[in-house]
């Protein structure tokens, strides 16, 4: 006999529709609608000012929601279940501020005991690499420890679901490396994580899925490698000129797929690299336009959000 299907509310560990939350005259969030499979790594990006945190915040329980409703786990806060919510989430802020004078496992006990059950201070500490640290005081660790640290808080209660916003900012290589382990090996036990990040690089590694941010509303949901492929391009070329091109001065040029403008520079959209470049350098020397600066690279998420909306995810 064939197990039974799960149903939609046992396959989903988030699950928004229409949700909006103003400050004042301004719409933070316009009507949003997510959904996160439970096991999955979801990717929110979008530039400063898009909605992320506040998305984020309402579904931690920290922000009430304006309109619309949202479901964590199958429960919704403010109805009875928020103690036992709390208890199965673990939350990474873009800034946890702890106790300086506490040692890493005085901190650890201390957010340990918020709990009815959980990891051992120890065993936590293991998980995000701190053993040395275990009795050094806060204050003294450095900014990757730090990030630890913080992500081993969220991780003490044993959480169904991490939200981590921003949980490499500022970090160097191998403090984001150390942060992107122990994210690996917290799904790899099945957990769910939905992170907001700034590093495309980040979102394309950690990801299942990633939805794009722009005005409080998400304008573009899929795979990273296939929100990538959706622009039809192998390679972005950019480059900078005196004045402003017509579009259709570098339309329709072998390999040229689409032609924008962002920063002041041009930035096309190319396959086969060695057939449009040579076909633009022509045609930009033929109509008599200087340019400089020209670079190229493969195409990423960045590339994807300054074609939806002509800005990069790091614009405000």
């Amino acid at each position: 006999m064939m197990p039974e299907a799960k149903s939609k509310a046992e396959r989903t560990a988030v699950l928004c529709r229409g949700l909006v939350k103003r400050f004042g005259d301004v719409t933070a969030v316009a009507g949003l609608d997510l959904e996160v499979r439970i096991g999955e790594c979801f990717g929110l990006l979008g530039p400063n000012g898009a909605g992320k945190t506040t998305t984020v915040e309402i579904l931690e329980g920290l922000t009430r929601h304006d309109a619309g409703s949202v479901e964590v786990l199958g429960c919704r806060w403010g109805t009875g279940c928020d103690r036992e919510l709390r208890e199965r989430i673990g939350v990474q802020l873009q800034e946890t501020q702890l106790g300086e004078r506490l040692t890493v496992r005085e901190t650890l006990r201390l957010f340990r005991s918020f709990y009815r059950q959980g990891h051992a201070e120890d065993e936590v500490i293991a998980m995000v690499g701190l053993e040395e640290k275990r009795h050094a005081r806060v204050g003294k660790l450095s900014g990757g420890q730090r990030q630890r640290l913080a992500l081993a808080c969220a991780l003490v209660a044993e959480p169904e679901i991490l939200f981590l916003d921003e949980p490499t900012t500022g970090l160097d290589p191998q403090g984001r490396l150390h942060i992107w382990e122990v994210i690996e090996a917290f799904l790899a036990r099945g957990g769910t994580v939905l992170l907001t990040t700034h590093y495309m690089d980040e979102a394309a590694h950690l990801a299942d899925r990633v939805a794009i941010m722009d005005h409080g509303r998400i304008i573009a949901l899929d795979a990273p490698a296939r929100l990538v492929a959706s622009l039809g391009a192998e390679q972005i070329v950019e480059f900078h000129t005196e004045g402003e091109i017509p579009a259709t001065v570098l339309t329709g040029l072998p390999g040229v797929r689409a032609v924008g403008q962002r920063d002041g520079e041009t930035v096309l959209s190319v396959k086969e690299i060695g057939v449009a470049l040579p076909a633009i350098v022509a045609e930009l020397t033929r109509i008599g336009v200087r340019f400089d600066a020209l670079r190229t690279h493969e195409a990423t998420l960045e590339d994807v959000f300054v074609h939806l909306t002509g800005r990069g995810l790091r614009d405000g």
